[in-house]
């Protein structure tokens, strides 16, 4: 799409409990299908897809379209493999954290999940955007729209419920997390860690 060329290389990382949909739904985002094939991820893999982000301007203008490669880790979400998965807490830049409302102990983890950031992140209120996942089973629903409203409140983040299947707001979650990020680096630009780690890793390539 770019030539292999882009502005930014921007890591995020998909975070809950096994089984809420995080492979299903990193690969609706970067493919628009939906894979039925239910495959436990092991450790870690990623996903890959490139996007303009257009940065809007105090008085409405929009910028010039940056281009960013976005590299979206699949982190395993069994305990066993925890170990590895906090160790790429440190390398991401925002976090998409999934829970399946269908199943309230996913819910009721989200604070584990987002305790662990706190500790493991590149700071202690990193990026990050709540997913509640399989938004299409509505019949099977056991985690009400408002509780989860209230928790993500209550933690600054932003929430939405999504869909693995039929794509509802998942590419709307990941913008909303690469806007968090853009806005994060347009602030601190040339300050601090989170600017010499990461824009450096996403230097132009030649």
């Amino acid at each position: 799409m770019f030539d292999g060329d882009y502005d930014y290389l921007i890591k995020f990382l998909a975070l809950g409990d096994s089984g809420v949909g995080k492979t299903s739904y990193l690969y609706q985002y970067t493919d628009g299908k939906f894979n039925s094939k239910f495959i436990t991820t092991v450790g870690i893999d990623f996903r890959e897809k490139r996007v303009v982000y257009r940065s809007n301007g105090p008085d409405g203008a929009t910028g010039r379209g940056q281009r960013i490669h976005l590299q979206l880790w699949d982190t395993a979400g069994q305990e066993r493999f925890r170990s590895l998965t906090t160790a790429f807490f440190r390398d991401a830049m925002g976090f998409l954290l999934l829970f399946d409302l269908t199943n309230e102990q996913s819910f009721l983890n989200v604070r584990n999940w987002i305790s662990q950031l706190q500790i493991h992140a590149y700071c202690e209120n990193p990026d990050i955007v709540l997913c509640g996942n399989k938004s299409d089973l509505e019949d099977q629903r056991v985690v009400k729209e408002e509780e989860a409203k209230q928790l993500a409140e209550k933690y600054g983040i932003a929430y939405y419920e999504t869909s693995a299947v039929d794509g509802t707001n998942v590419s709307k979650a990941v913008e909303t997390l690469l806007d968090l990020i853009m806005k994060r680096m347009e602030r601190n630009i040339g300050q601090n860690k989170f600017q010499q780690n990461f824009v450096r890793a996403g230097a132009k390539r030649k």
